[in-house]
């Protein structure tokens, strides 16, 4: 399986433009508040500056049509945008380039990417460009005094149905930390059959009462129509119904669980080159701050962080909104890609045999 790189070697600098022949690419990610933020910080810019035109293409989960064309030797897709878990998949079964990440543009202070991506955020097959995290969200005008993960497993201080996401992962991580396993001795414990026992066993206790959801956009829509109490969710979809279309919302931070999307090229795209110097462009410390002024998501580079500003409302201080904020960060659990990669099998196995026992 392909482990995070070891930190090494110097850079070079951003190459602009791509070969002359590659006038247009085609890039897949999720859609929604993420993917406008995405076309906003890094497509717009890029096609103005290079006249390179970007087709943007929406998928529930890019990993799954980049596997099909793939196989069948059909690629349409340039980049993509992948969790990490199918990143180290798709790469260890060679469907994603090895990258040439000592092209990656310095930051503003001469830091290599070794240096100023956070850990988790380079792959040998990816360059990441958001933190994000799952979080628990409830309608504030609804639902008062909600403090803690358990809280979301308490029917009956907090009664209605729950939203959460139809995976083992990120929900058997959400059922041992409610059930009291620290962050750091999960992943042992997630490991275990004993573990996935206790896990099942937490989330039998609503499980009449869940809502499952599949597709990010889901969970803010099933809180605004009132079909759950609370629900998981992508912090930045919730951020985005909380400002943009004034939902009451409220989000608990308690246990957040980090995660990352990172950027990739299917082996056999048509416009290789140019999908790569995108990727150099869309990865730089300024692109990935500007991102963060569209939704509220971490930047991956480190260098970012301090030229990340308001929102696009020309208000709203993102910092305090991002999942890296350090009074965000404590009891947060940073998702193993390396024992998803090992145990999803397995796991969802287990977890898909209880969803469809009565």
């Amino acid at each position: 399986m392909r482990k995070l790189l070891i930190m090494s070697t110097a850079l070079c600098a951003l190459a602009l433009p791509a070969s002359a022949q590659d006038k247009e690419i085609t890039v897949m990610s999720f859609g929604g508040a993420y993917g406008a933020s995405q076309m906003e910080a890094y497509h717009k810019p890029y096609m103005a500056m290079t006249g390179i035109k970007i087709n943007s293409v929406d998928a529930d989960n890019p990993a799954t049509p980049l596997k099909a064309q793939v196989e069948a030797g059909n690629v349409t897709i340039d980049v993509a945008d992948l969790e990490p878990s199918d990143l180290v998949r798709l790469c260890d079964e060679g469907a994603l380039e090895v990258l040439p990440l000592d092209e990656l543009p310095l930051s503003p202070d001469g830091k290599t990417w070794q240096e100023d991506f956070v850990e988790g955020g380079i792959y040998e097959c990816g360059v990441g460009t958001i933190v994000y995290s799952t979080i628990i969200a409830y309608n504030g005008e609804k639902t008062k005094g909600v403090d803690e993960i358990e809280d979301f497993f308490d029917l009956e201080a907090f009664p209605g149905k729950r939203g959460l996401r139809k995976s083992a992962k990120l929900t058997m991580e959400l059922a041992l930390m409610a059930d009291g396993v620290e962050p750091a001795d999960l992943y042992d414990v997630l490991g275990t059959s004993e573990g996935i026992d206790r896990a099942l066993a937490k989330l039998d206790s609503i499980k009449s009462e869940i809502v499952w959801w599949e597709a990010g956009a889901q969970p803010p829509q099933l809180l605004a129509d009132g079909e759950v109490t609370m629900t998981t969710a992508y912090n930045g979809r919730i951020f985005n119904a909380m400002i943009e279309e004034n939902q009451p919302f409220e989000i608990l931070w308690d246990h957040q669980i980090l995660d990352f999307n990172l950027y990739v090229i299917p082996k056999g795209a048509p416009h290789k080159d140019a999908a790569w110097e995108f990727i150099k462009f869309a990865t730089d410390t300024q692109r990935l701050a500007d991102q963060a002024s569209f939704i509220s998501y971490g930047p991956t580079r480190k260098s970012s962080m301090a030229l990340v500003g308001l929102f696009k409302d020309g208000k709203t201080q993102m910092a305090p909104n991002l999942p890296t904020a350090p009074e965000h960060m404590e009891g947060s659990l940073v998702t193993s890609v390396e024992f998803w990669a090992d145990h999803d099998i397995e796991i969802s196995e287990r977890f898909n045999a209880w969803l469809a026992a009565n």
